[in-house]
């Protein structure tokens, strides 16, 4: 079995940053992971990374890939189901393979939170999705609704909107107090997008397809698709094993060097307890987790 120096769990801007320093320093690398990109890749635009205006998620991660790849740092498309601790490495178990290495950057991201209410199951891939970016273009002329009141969900408004006849926002709260004034600003100009506030998704309806939703309040309303933007949860089920701190609501737990509790062990991005998930933090923390890594083989010498 070929042993690793570090292996990178998660090709997002954490993952792919930790593996541009990774291979500077000369680390034997590599990169696990479900998909490129992450969360970021499915972002409509991204405003807000320096030296880009605006750009698209998905070709600013490529950008990100482009650069790794040409530093020559391997990526295994493949899912980690399970990592253990043996002495003084890590066993990484994936669907396909097992792995061996002597330190892990965990940089696994979130998954999208479900709504769980009748009709979502049966009708994704059917007029529900999570992702406005893949499917926008499905729904041309048509009437979409979208679920959730983050910058998430306003951005999806905004894309939906160059495509739909017409886009709802359904949010359970009185405002959009999460969200950049900037993307609500948009949002409120547009004249496509009605933003229907204090009111919940109870039940997704249709024979063959998306046809209605059904309100808590009652009401029913028309349309051909749902995108669903509530949230997300952090992705840290193959670390089970390894009993890493977390705080109450799943994030890792890991100190300003991105150490956790557990020796060997870094993580980054969206999966930590930090105060701002964006593309650029994401970045930041996975070349200070990369930078550590170094730092602690060299002592190990």
């Amino acid at each position: 079995m070929e042993k690793y120096d570090l292996i990178i769990i998660g090709a997002g801007p954490a993952g792919l940053s930790a593996a541009v320093y990774a291979a500077r320093y000369k680390l034997k690398t590599l990169i696990l992971s479900k998909s490129m990109g992450g969360m970021a890749a499915v972002a409509h635009k991204v405003c807000n990374f320096p030296s880009y205006t605006e750009i698209k998620g998905f070709d600013l991660m490529q950008k990100f890939l482009k650069q790794v790849e040409e530093l020559k740092v391997p990526i295994i498309y493949d899912e980690t189901v399970k990592i253990e601790r043996t002495k003084n490495e890590f066993l990484v178990i994936t669907k396909n393979k097992k792995y061996n290495c002597k330190k892990i950057i965990f940089a696994g991201g979130c998954e999208r939170i479900r709504l769980k209410v009748n009709g979502e199951g049966k009708f994704l891939g059917k007029g529900v999705s999570y992702c406005a970016t893949c499917d926008a273009a499905f729904f041309r002329n048509k009437i979409v609704c979208v679920v959730g009141g983050s910058d998430a969900a306003l951005t999806a408004a905004l894309l939906l909107s160059e495509y739909a006849s017409k886009v709802y926002i359904i949010y359970r709260k009185e405002n959009f107090f999460r969200s950049e004034p900037a993307w609500i600003e948009l949002v409120e100009k547009e004249k496509k997008i009605e933003t229907i506030f204090n009111e919940e998704v109870a039940e997704i309806i249709g024979k063959n397809s998306v046809e209605e939703i059904r309100l808590k309040s009652g009401k029913l309303l028309k349309t051909n698709g749902v995108f669903i933007e509530i949230g997300s949860v952090p992705e840290t089920k193959s670390l089970d094993s390894l009993k890493v701190k977390k705080t109450d609501a799943g994030y890792i737990i890991t100190d300003k060097n991105q150490k956790t509790n557990i020796a060997g062990l870094y993580a980054a991005g969206d999966v930590i307890d930090s105060q701002l998930k964006q593309i650029v933090t994401a970045a930041s923390q996975g070349a200070v987790a990369a930078y550590s890594v170094y730092q602690e083989l060299k002592r190990e010498e």
